[in-house]
C-alpha cells in the first residue's frame, strides 16, 4: 500500500524528517567531501529545523556531540568546521548552538572558547572570523550571539561594547539597512545579523526602524517570496533573514504572510524531502532550516516557537533567561 502523495499547501514534516536524517550517510559521495567547510553548520541547520518540527530526536544525541568535539582544534581553543579544520567564529557558534539544543555543553572548555572569541575583536569594534582576520558583520553577530549564549557577554560591558556598537552604526545606509562592512550596501542577510546583534546587546535605539521596515517589507515579489536587495531573485532562505529582522522590529505584518508562505512551501521537494531556495531547484539542508523558520515566525500550524534573535527554539533561549523583545504572528491552528 503506497503513502499517499503530500499536499504541496503542506508541510511535508515527515518527509523533511527523513531527507534531514538521510544527509551524510553515504560518505562516498563526492558532495559530501566538497561540503566539508559547512558540515558543523550544515548540523546546527538539520538540528534546529527538526526541533521546530517536533523532532528533535531524530538525530543520534551521543553521535552528534561526539561529532561535534572530534571539531575541536587545540592549538586555537574552539571549533573548526570538521575535524582537522582551523577554528572559526562561524563554526564555534555553531559548535556551541548544537551542545546547548543537547543539554551538553560542559563538554565544552569555555574559558577557552571565549578567550578565542574576544581574542578576534578589532580595534574599530568588528569581529575577524579567524586568525586569518577577515572582517564581517556576520562574524561580529556570531560573536556577540556566543557570547550571550555562554553567559559571558558582560566581558563586552564597557568601552569594548561601544566600539562595537559604533561599528554597526558605521555600517548603516540611507535606506535603514546594513551591509557587510562599512560602506558595503544593505543585504537582508547583514540587516539580520546587525539588528540581531544590537537586540542582544540592548541598543536598537540605533536602528531608523520605520525606514529598515519599509526596506524590509519591499524585499517581498509579486509570488510571494522575499529577495535580499533590490533586483534580485527570491529565495527562500531570505524568509528567515527578512521576517527575523522584522520580527524584533515587530513589523511581520508588513508583508502578505499567506503569499509567503505559499511560497516557501512552493519550494518543496515532495519526492525526497528537504526545501530548495526555490520551486524546482534541488533541495538542501540550508534551504531546508531557514524555509521552516520562516514558517514559524509565520505562525504555521504545528510548529515549535523560534527565536528570531539566535535562531533555535524560543523556549531554549527563554530558559536562559536570554529572551529579547520580538513578535511573530501568532500560531495557527492545524
Amino acid at each position: 500500500m503506497t503513502s499517499p502523495t503530500p499536499s504541496p499547501t503542506q508541510l511535508a514534516i515527515p518527509l523533511h524528517v527523513s531527507y534531514i536524517k538521510s544527509l551524510g550517510e553515504n560518505k562516498d559521495d563526492l558532495t559530501y567531501h566538497l561540503t566539508a567547510h559547512l558540515r558543523m553548520n550544515a548540523i546546527y541547520w538539520g538540528l534546529t529545523a527538526l526541533l521546530i518540527m517536533g523532532h528533535g530526536e531524530a538525530l543520534d544525541r551521543e553521535e552528534t556531540i561526539e561529532f561535534v568535539m572530534s571539531c575541536w582544534d587545540d592549538e586555537a581553543g574552539a571549533f573548526g568546521a570538521h575535524p582537522d579544520h582551523d577554528a572559526h567564529l562561524l563554526s564555534t557558534l555553531s559548535a556551541i548552538q548544537i551542545l546547548i539544543m543537547h543539554d551538553a555543553l560542559d563538554r565544552m572548555d569555555m574559558p577557552r572558547v571565549v578567550k578565542f572569541i574576544l581574542s578576534l575583536h578589532q580595534i574599530s569594534g568588528v569581529f575577524a572570523g579567524d586568525a586569518f582576520g577577515e572582517i564581517d558583520t556576520r562574524f561580529l553577530y556570531c560573536a556577540v550571539n556566543a557570547l550571550s549564549l555562554l553567559g559571558q557577554l558582560h566581558l563586552l560591558d564597557g568601552e569594548p561594547k561601544e566600539r562595537t556598537v559604533n561599528y554597526i552604526i558605521r555600517c548603516r545606509n540611507f535606506d535603514g539597512g546594513f551591509g557587510s562592512v562599512v560602506g558595503a550596501e544593505s543585504h537582508a542577510a547583514q540587516v539580520f545579523v546587525c539588528v540581531a546583534a544590537l537586540a542582544i546587546l540592548d541598543r536598537l535605539d540605533v536602528v531608523d526602524v520605520e525606514t529598515l521596515g519599509w526596506w524590509l517589507c519591499e524585499r517581498q515579489l509579486p509570488n510571494g517570496g522575499l529577495n535580499g536587495r533590490p533586483e534580485k531573485l527570491e529565495d527562500v532562505c531570505y524568509s528567515f533573514w527578512v521576517l527575523s529582522a522584522m520580527a524584533i522590529l515587530d513589523k511581520i505584518p508588513w508583508i502578505d504572510a499567506d503569499k509567503l508562505s505559499a511560497f516557501i512551501l512552493s519550494a518543496q521537494d515532495l519526492e525526497a524531502g528537504g526545501i530548495a531556495d526555490r520551486p524546482g531547484d534541488q533541495p538542501d539542508v540550508f534551504h531546508t532550516n531557514f524555509g521552516v523558520a520562516g514558517l514559524s515566525l509565520l505562525g504555521y500550524p504545528g510548529l515549535v516557537d523560534l527565536d528570531p534573535v539566535y535562531c533555535m527554539p524560543a523556549e531554549m533561549i527563554k530558559a536562559r533567561g536570554l529572551r529579547k523583545p520580538w513578535k511573530a504572528l501568532e500560531r495557527r491552528n492545524a
